[in-house]
């Protein structure tokens, strides 16, 4: 699991605020005062998308807004459903940020032939025995937008909720796979070296469980780190990994690591790494720093350099900071959707924009080819049988070759290269865990690439 970035000065509120979660993938703790409503599978009982549609409730609308549809940064709730839903929209209002820029020149040109045959296209989710169509699955997954590429060209668009086509939305742990793009970049052109140890690029972390762990460990997640993310633990290291990355001022009597960089001297070690894949946010923080050290910037200034101002984006980004302005690399991102798009994109071309190259085709390739299935099959994801992790994005290894950057909430860029598709999805479901969502939206995006396949 992972870790929130504010409230956490009192145990009470650290469950709610946990919410805010640093980009993890088994956040069952996260929950919300269920609602009398129809669930969306592996959900419990949520007000729905249309009736907890931020715009319908009002949040933070006026000058100011009434007291009871304010939202704030210092309160416990800001990411609880269904506060969440105009929060994720929204985190440059509520907390400091740096920016991705896009660079001076303008966005490229989205060529768009809209498919509206894709709402008819049926599936049946996992462990269901009847089927939906991908309209039906749009609002049960709580989808903020949505963008569909084919061959390059944007054939559906949907915007819900709090995000439109200027908008920006937290990508959550799918900025993992951002990082993980910049680490594997950065081994592909020989500025970082996969067979050396952390300590070797960061000292910094010799006395830390990172020490003797290779880079291609941290970038596979196989590290054996003595770090718990149970929320209803008050005493779990998830907090005081909350504690070091929150913005907020100290409680007094507070003495313990102030940045996500302080934390990371502190991870102990458990296990043996190289053995199992364990998804833990702070491998990526760990990364950011290695990636940092080795090329001079952080990763939002080396994210803008390298990529961003690359892809003909139309809108800057953004990452959230801690206390010291490190920009917080397993899940602080937020960008426009159809950015996020020309990323997949980015990663379908193997690393060209309009016939240009800007990322080594071998990093794009070594991601595809994915990670160990036998150290990814010991973490137990019932969902994700036969799957992998590399780079930090997640390897199907179905008969596409699809891939996956996933954050928890619902954020997903699938990348099917046999169908030359992309998806590119924003949304704020009241679950955080993916499992919540992905019986529907894994059959889906997969019955939607099969579909262009056949008709375009």
């Amino acid at each position: 699991m992972a870790t929130p970035v504010a409230a956490f000065a009192y145990p009470a509120r650290r469950l709610v605020a946990s919410c805010h979660l640093l980009g993890l993938v088994l956040a069952s703790a996260c929950v919300a005062a269920p609602a009398a409503a129809p669930a969306p599978p592996g959900a419990a009982a949520f007000a729905s998308a249309e009736q907890s549609d931020p715009r319908r409730l009002g949040w933070m609308t006026g000058f100011p807004p009434p007291e009871d549809k304010t939202i704030r940064f210092s309160d416990a709730d800001y990411f609880a459903f269904p506060k969440l839903r105009w929060t994720v929209c929204h985190f440059r209002q509520l907390m400091p940020t740096v920016g991705v820029a896009r660079g001076p020149g303008g966005a490229s040109p989205m060529k768009r032939r809209i498919d509206p045959s894709i709402d008819a296209v049926t599936f049946t989710p996992l462990g269901a025995g009847t089927a939906m169509t991908w309209a039906d699955s749009l609002p049960a997954n709580y989808t903020d937008g949505i963008v569909v590429l084919h061959e390059g060209v944007l054939v559906y668009e949907r915007y819900f909720g709090c995000l439109d086509a200027a908008g920006q939305h937290a990508a959550m742990s799918v900025t993992k796979s951002l990082t993980g793009l910049l680490g594997e970049m950065l081994v592909a052109e020989g500025t970082l070296d996969e067979s050396a140890k952390v300590a070797s690029i960061v000292p910094e972390l010799a006395g830390s469980a990172f020490a003797d762990a290779t880079v291609r460990q941290v970038l596979e997640m196989t590290t054996g780190l003595r770090y718990s993310e149970d929320y209803a633990d008050p005493d779990a290291d998830v907090w005081t990994y909350a504690a070091a990355g929150s913005p907020l001022p100290r409680p007094a009597g507070y003495t313990g690591p102030r940045g996500y960089f302080d934390y990371l001297k502190t991870v102990r070690k458990q296990g043996r790494h190289g053995e199992a894949f364990g998804y833990k946010t702070i491998n990526t923080d760990a990364l950011g720093w290695i990636i940092a050290r080795v090329s001079g910037r952080s990763v939002a200034d080396l994210l803008s350099e390298r990529i961003w101002s690359r892809i003909g984006a139309e809108q800057d980004g953004y990452y959230t900071v801690d206390s010291t302005g490190t920009p917080y690399a397993g899940g602080g991102f937020s960008a426009g959707l159809r950015d996020l798009a020309r990323i997949g994109q980015l990663m379908l071309d193997e690393g060209t924009v309009d016939g240009r190259r800007w990322v080594p085709a071998a990093a794009i390739r070594r991601i595809r080819a994915g990670g160990d299935r036998a150290a990814f099959a010991k973490a137990g994801y019932a969902l994700l049988a036969g799957w992998s992790y590399r780079g930090m994005w997640w390897i199907s290894h179905d008969a596409h070759g699809a891939y996956m950057a996933r954050g928890v909430h619902g954020q997903a860029l699938y990348v099917d290269p046999a169908a030359r598709v992309v998806i590119a999805r924003f949304s704020s479901h009241p679950v955080a865990a993916n499992s919540a969502n992905d019986p529907t939206t894994l059959p889906a995006f997969d019955a939607v690439a099969r579909h262009l396949m056949r008709t375009q």
